[in-house]
């Protein structure tokens, strides 16, 4: 599976795009189609399995394996009506051909390509369309001083539209329908219209299908003795009861507006003390939300920690300053499909413990960039995607939006976009851990990944992908605002703090020499220890 297209960096010769049509296709009732689907990058497909399936994975239309079909998993709907077009398999293109198209086959479908244990798939929509009978219409007898006429049809799919029409061409708007379908899911429909005009003549029945845009018409003529005699009393009787209506329903309304504005001015004074609650509510929240961030960036700087680069790791087309503490594109590089991802990690492995180190991005910075931890046993050559799956918890700027690198690309609602990043790793021994994210801008909490107990051993991260982005390591050296907690003698609600190795990282917090007795999380920082 992939990314959104802002976020993937794959075009491992391994891995590919499964792209299908973007429009519906339509079939017509009976005939054939094809439902077509596509690799990118292309490449040979005869000895991947590939499946279109409805709604569940379950329910399989058709299934190509082994080079050959598999008829086990399919539904018996499908049986004998598919097959594969082999043309351009060699090409990367495949299609599923369904034969004498019924309404069943109506609806959503995905195709799946797998090769390996590396999957993808993508969604297409047919639009079955069938044109039934023409409309039948006929009178069916005098109703309510006019004439009842019935127009009916069948065979038709999607549910039709019915529509009545006077012989000068205006719509009759008011009248009654009646859908049903059959077994094999086509619809027939029954309208009623009752027609009080003598002098309309004829009028006419259209049945339209609204996807084809194909219709069928039908017009009787209702000569004028078929509608019943009106009685002369009847019109004065109506303007009597017409103005007696009026002058009634004039004092309910009289009425009824003096009680609904008593009602409304009741209402907003309701309103108005709700709104009062509400906006107290929200201001406490925002305090209490700001105060648990607060205290949890506070907590983690005291485990400050100072990492430095390691200009081993770096992709060629970085440049660490001498200090190993900031990062940036080189001034001539090459940029290509084969230069990779430009990253760089930090110099010290992590394997157990707490560590918190911070990262300024430079306000001119307009590019793409990310950060976070990853394990030592990636493979960071060539183009990847920064996943937990494969190994990497981070987050970065990717457009005008700043989001976490899973599999869903979650966008992270901030109040203010971040340009100084703190980032807390918490390994607890045989204990799930976390790494959370925190904008120094404004202390909030950003986001957290969990972490494993067999995440392994892992190394700070640190991706830039422009010339226009610079990192920096920031110096932590006075520890929190607040009075800090000597790490030699930590309170108990707090975790025992991360042993440092020289080479690796040093405390940040004003306390010199690690933990007595405590065992080193940090590894010494060697191209052994990162790429095993």
């Amino acid at each position: 599976m992939s990314l959104p297209l802002s976020h993937s960096y794959s075009v491992s010769t391994e891995e590919f795009v499964v792209i299908g049509p973007s429009d519906p296709i339509v079939a017509m009732l009976g005939g054939d189609v094809m439902l077509p689907c596509h690799l990118s990058p292309a490449m040979d497909m005869e000895n991947m399995e590939l499946r279109w399936f409805r709604s569940k994975f379950s329910e399989a239309a058709f299934i190509y394996q082994n080079q050959q079909e598999q008829r086990e998993e399919q539904l018996a709907q499908y049986a004998g009506r598919t097959s594969l077009v082999k043309d351009f398999l060699t090409q990367g293109e495949a299609a599923m051909r369904i034969h004498k198209v019924q309404a069943f086959d109506n609806g959503l479908y995905t195709c799946l390509f797998r090769k390996g244990n590396f999957y993808e798939e993508a969604n297409l929509e047919l639009m079955v369309a069938g044109v039934g009978s023409a409309p039948q219409v006929r009178i069916q007898g005098p109703e309510e001083d006019g004439i009842r006429v019935m127009c009916m049809a069948s065979g038709w799919f999607p549910k039709p539209q019915v529509q009545w029409r006077a012989l000068s061409g205006e719509k009759f708007l008011m009248f009654s329908e009646t859908y049903a379908q059959d077994a094999e899911g086509l619809y027939s429909v029954e309208a009623a219209l009752v027609v009080r005009d003598s002098s309309s003549g004829n009028v006419t029945c259209s049945v339209l299908n609204p996807i084809l845009g194909q219709e069928k018409v039908m017009a009787i003529f209702i000569p004028e003795p078929f509608f019943p005699q009106t009685s002369p009393w009847k019109p004065a009787f109506m303007v009597t009861l017409t103005v007696l209506t009026l002058l009634i329903f004039g004092a309910a309304y009289y009425t009824k507006r003096e009680h609904t504005a008593k009602q409304q001015e009741r209402q907003e004074r309701e309103k108005l003390h709700r709104d009062k609650e509400e906006d107290q509510q929200t201001k406490e929240k925002v305090l209490k939300d700001r105060g648990k961030a607060g205290q949890a960036w506070r907590k983690a700087q005291l485990y400050a920690v100072s990492v430095t680069l390691d200009p081993e790791s770096a992709h060629p087309n970085l440049a660490v300053s001498d200090e190993k503490t900031s990062v940036t594109w080189k001034d001539t590089c090459e940029i290509g499909e084969e230069s990779g991802v430009p990253s760089v990690l930090g110099c010290g492995a992590i394997t157990s413990g707490c560590c918190f180190w911070e990262v300024e991005i430079s306000k001119r910075s307009r590019g793409e960039w990310a950060l976070g931890v990853c394990r030592g046993d990636v493979n960071r050559e060539g183009w990847y995607k920064e996943l937990p799956e494969k190994g990497f918890w981070a987050v970065g700027k990717y457009g005008k939006s700043l989001c976490a690198c899973d599999r869903s690309g979650t966008q992270l609602s901030l109040r203010q976009f971040p340009h100084r990043i703190g980032i807390f790793l918490d390994l607890k021994e045989g204990e799930e851990g976390e790494v959370s994210f925190y904008n120094m801008t404004d202390g909030s909490h950003i986001f957290s990944f969990s972490l494993a107990s067999s995440s392994g051993t892992l190394f700070p991260y640190f991706r830039l992908s422009s010339e226009d982005v610079f990192l920096t390591i920031c110096s932590i050296v006075s520890g929190p605002a607040e009075t800090p907690v000597p790490l030699n003698n930590p309170p108990s609600s707090l975790e025992e703090p991360m042993s440092l190795s020289e080479e690796g990282f040093s405390s940040g917090s004003g306390v010199d020499g690690a933990l007595p007795g405590a065992e080193s999380p940090l590894l010494s920082c060697s191209p052994e220890a990162m790429f095993p």
